[in-house]
């Protein structure tokens, strides 16, 4: 080591902190201000990434401490953690990983979460139709929707909704509820990560909403707002932003609540997110009577290489189309 790294290195644990400026990138990066020898100076501590050695990863799970659950659905466990030990605190308050664990999962799962490229797609209203509505049926019947049905059957996770019409009760079948996302720490507000999820089974996506909808999702997005910023009133409305993933995750309608400093990462992405304002605006602006709805527009978006969508729908018709004489 030289005598200037030497020098350098000496100057971190001089540092005296006198204030936090920001936290951001969901907490992962503070800013601090204090001093080194009297004069000030800024501090910016950020979380660098996991090391990608196998001996590493392999012992993360044996190493932890202070383990503390945060919910639990069908297969699906999420928790709270330290990475090593913190001396005289309390162990749960300053956890520095959230995990989420999929047991046992699938092989969808698998795909899902490995590296893999990624494609722009263009679904016309035809292929939509054609293609991918039969392969959201397919999923659907799948029966890969048992924990959404747990939570709005009151039969999971019954303690963290923040807000829900009362089960089975309204006329219209319009009920819905709002939770923490599973993605979401729970302590950090500039990275909230609320989840609404809707009664109805008739709306997968948000291909099946038409103009008829309209009220009911002005409704739900005034009872979200008021809901999320009286549980945390820190918040104020227009601090959240409402939006839906096309394609989403599961075929089961749902509007993801989060807050506005929340970094937008790839689901939050052109091609990933679509605005709740952006649909209802398109739907009012739309011609057509009140059937007339989001199945009748062509929807660009991007998936990855290893989903079933890609591999049993457009990469066939890519193919197809490719083979075709010019």
């Amino acid at each position: 080591m030289t005598d200037s790294n030497a020098n350098a290195e000496a100057l971190v644990p001089r540092f005296k902190f006198e204030q936090l400026l920001n936290q951001d990138q969901a907490g992962r990066r503070s800013s601090l201000y204090g001093a080194i020898d009297n004069q000030p100076a800024l501090l910016i501590l950020e979380r660098a990434p996991f090391p990608s050695s196998a001996d590493y990863i392999g012992s993360v799970s044996a190493s932890l401490r202070a383990i503390k659950n945060l919910g639990a659905n069908d297969i699906y466990h999420w928790y709270l953690a330290n990475s090593g030990e913190v001396s005289g605190a309390d162990g749960h308050e300053f956890a520095d990983l959230k995990i989420n664990l999929i047991w046992p999962c699938t092989e969808k799962h698998i795909k899902k979460y490995s590296k893999q490229g990624v494609r722009f797609v263009t679904e016309t209203p035809d292929i939509y139709r054609d293609h991918v509505r039969p392969f959201m049926q397919a999923q659907r019947e799948a029966g890969r929707l048992t924990w959404v049905f747990n939570i709005i059957e009151g039969r999971k996770e019954a303690e963290d909704v923040i807000y829900r019409t009362p089960y089975g009760e309204d006329p219209n079948d319009e009920g819905f509820l709002l939770l923490p996302d599973l993605n979401w720490d729970r302590k950090t507000l500039d990275a909230l990560h609320l989840l609404g999820l809707v009664e109805r089974r008739d709306i997968w996506s948000l291909r099946d909403l038409r103009k008829k909808h309209i009220p009911w999702l002005r409704h739900m997005k005034t009872k979200f707002l008021d809901a999320a910023t009286k549980v945390y009133p820190s918040i104020e409305p227009d601090q959240l932003k409402l939006y839906v993933h096309y394609q989403p995750t599961y075929y089961h309608f749902h509007i993801h609540i989060v807050h506005v400093a929340l970094e937008a990462g790839a689901t939050q992405a052109t091609g990933k997110a679509v605005g709740l304002e952006s649909i209802m605006s398109q739907l009012e602006t739309m011609q057509g009577g009140d059937e007339a709805g989001m199945e009748s527009v062509t929807l660009c978006y991007t998936l990855g290489e290893a989903s079933d969508l890609w591999a049993e729908v457009f990469e066939p018709l890519k193919r197809s189309t490719a083979s075709r004489p010019q």
